[in-house]
């Protein structure tokens, strides 16, 4: 028995099949078999989509069994794309096998695609016009999202470059999804879920890549409110919340209790699950994520200020958002239902401290200043939404080491997508566009909408108009790849190959190259801002392009950098633009880099031979 168990059911069931074929007669016949018993054997986990399909062809006793909508062919799609189930309803009718080909081709197209986007945009930016050809796919978007994310989780140091474009290709496909998504929000009525919707939008948009779903969220505080429940149970039992059935929108009218639930709210909130405002680290941009507010258990004023409103409106406290300056705040009526009210009517809460319950004088203490009365309004969802992006895009603008402005690039595609005619801002994209140089066409598309809406703005435009123009004049102009052979008289003093790993001497940050110069090739400006005369050898030297481990790309010159004696892979986000693969010891190039350093690649496996093995017979 332990013989025939060991078998592949790979092997036995097609003999099996084979011999169901030749009119076999007997109790083993596998084609006598219960449904349910084949249909267990051929899902065993064993069997691939080609083992199936050879199984289904012996017979008309097994090709029923492995009907295109049964769980056979199921169970093959489960096995082969499992983060797929969650999208099909158990009581939906499905043809399993149509889906697997469908899936199958979606991927098939998904990598062709990515293995193409090296050779097309390795010396660019990807264009605007780039994912065109992913947009015009046919098929189910979530067949090729699914591709890509397969692409993402593939184990080990390999397929960098594939990586890296999958990245970049996922990022924008479910950047526009959720922008459009968040357009269409915006058309609807308010209600107080939408705060909370509308928050989740901008996590979504800013964190792409994350699986982050509006439901979860809702899951994830239906379980404090679940949590508040019990505590205000113990404060009082006949509490009409307690009543409440999830997605009912009542409000309960009295004051007393009311304030139960506020009391039951904070102890939960502040004392159980110690939530709190973020005062260590209050400029960091996680904490307007609502997901990284419930995982880290802390946030600012208005992320605070939206939990605690959708914690209170679940439960019945009509609670309001107040776009206080400098402090966002919520506010609790006292005033009797129908009467004329003024901002003395209201207690204000402070969900950033603890849900402490302000007045108005002690609300204009909190911030220092005395604030007009229009200030302690309510506002409504888009509102809440332009403060919760303009503080985006603040933390944006003050990016220092990420050079490709992504937080300040997507803050600013939220903010245009509620105020789409915002001048200012459509000139400092187009400056960001123009500072970064991706997406001319686009530069020129943004500056035509603001000499519409601005003619006064001619100046600046003009000025962007000019350059774009050059620059784009400049790229038509470039012929060929530059090739650099280090077989040649002019690069002999060149010592280092791409794909080392290195250290910085003065600075000690640990890098990779991805290029290097015989001499350095910078402007005067920027030899003498950088101090380069100071060094022993000047800027006569090789100098060598590096990503660096925090994200930065810098120019260094070769006396300032040495070998790194524990190589450790570079945590840049850009290595798989350059690199294929990393070994442990160096990075392999990609197919286009190594076109334009075509002899490195054997300088980089002498250094690895020479500097570690060197040391590992040293430490033996």
């Amino acid at each position: 028995m332990a013989s025939v168990a060991g078998d592949s059911a790979m092997e036995v069931v097609p003999a099996l099949a084979e011999e169901a074929a030749a009119e076999a007669t007997g109790p083993s016949c596998l084609v006598q078999l219960p449904g349910e018993v084949l249909e267990y054997i051929l899902c065993s986990g064993s069997l691939t989509a080609l083992d199936i399909g050879r199984v289904s062809s012996t017979c008309r006793r097994l090709r029923e069994v492995c009907q295109s909508s049964g769980q056979v062919w199921k169970e093959q799609f489960r096995v082969r794309w499992p983060s797929l189930m969650k999208h099909y309803s158990p009581t939906d009718y499905v043809n399993w096998l149509e889906e697997y080909k469908v899936r199958q081709k979606a991927g098939l197209e998904a990598r062709k695609i990515v293995a193409s986007f090296s050779k097309r945009f390795f010396s660019e930016h990807v264009p605007c016009n780039g994912f065109s050809d992913i947009e015009n796919l046919e098929g189910p978007e979530i067949f090729f999202e699914d591709e890509l994310v397969c692409i993402l989780n593939m184990e080990g140091r390999k397929a960098l470059t594939w990586k890296y474009y999958a990245k970049k290709i996922l990022y924008y496909l479910r950047q526009q999804k959720i922008l459009n998504n968040l357009k269409a929000f915006l058309q609807q009525p308010d209600d107080y879920e939408s705060y909370l919707e509308g928050a989740v939008y901008i996590d979504q948009y800013c964190n792409p890549l994350s699986d982050i779903s509006f439901r979860d969220i809702q899951a994830q505080i239906h379980s404090i409110v679940e949590l508040v429940c019990k505590t205000l149970r113990g404060i009082n039992s006949r509490h009409p919340s307690l009543t409440f059935r999830a997605g009912e929108s009542s409000m309960i009218m009295e004051i007393e209790l009311q304030s139960q639930v506020l009391d039951a709210i904070n102890y939960v909130l502040y004392d159980q699950l110690k939530f709190k405002g973020n005062r260590m680290d209050y400029y960091n941009a996680l904490n307007l994520y609502m997901h990284q507010v419930l995982t880290r258990r802390t946030g600012i004023p208005i992320s605070m200020s939206l939990l605690y409103l959708t914690i209170a409106r679940q439960l019945g406290v009509p609670l309001e958002p107040v776009n206080f300056p400098s402090h966002f705040l919520l506010r609790w009526c006292q005033g009797a239902e129908g009467a004329t009210l003024d901002i003395f009517d209201y207690i204000y809460i402070d969900a950033f401290g603890k849900g402490k319950q302000l007045t108005v004088k002690e609300c204009e203490y909190l911030i220092g200043q005395h604030v007009t009365a229009a200030l302690y309004g309510v506002v409504n969802v888009k509102k809440v939404l332009q403060r919760m992006v303009g503080n985006l895009l603040s933390l944006g603008k003050r990016e220092g080491i990420d050079q490709s402005y992504q937080l300040l690039r997507d803050s600013l595609d939220l903010y245009l997508a509620m105020y789409p005619d915002q001048v200012q801002l459509l000139l400092l994209q187009a400056r960001l566009y123009f500072h970064l140089g991706i997406w001319p066409e686009k530069v020129l598309d943004i500056l035509q909408h603001i000499q519409t809406l601005d003619p006064g703005q001619h100046g600046a435009v003009g000025y962007l108009v000019q350059h774009t123009l050059e620059h784009i004049e400049r790229k038509k102009e470039e012929v060929g790849v530059e090739v650099k052979l280090r077989s040649e008289e002019k690069h002999r003093d060149v010592c280092y190959s791409i794909g080392l790993v290195m250290k910085h001497k003065r600075y000690g940050y640990n890098c990779v190259i991805y290029g290097w110069d015989p001499t350095c090739m910078m402007g005067h400006e920027w030899i003498r801002n950088m101090n380069v005369h100071s060094l022993p050898h000047g800027h006569h030297q090789p100098f060598y392009n590096v990503l660096v481990e925090d994200g930065s790309c810098r120019y260094a010159a070769q006396e300032n950098l040495e070998y790194n004696v524990e190589p450790q892979e570079i945590s840049h986000p850009d290595v798989g633009r350059y690199f294929s693969e990393f070994t442990g010891t160096h990075y392999i190039p990609n197919a286009e880099l190594e076109i334009r350093y075509p002899e490195d690649l054997e300088f980089v496996y002498e250094t690895v031979q020479n500097i570690y093995s060197a040391k590992e017979d040293t430490a033996e």
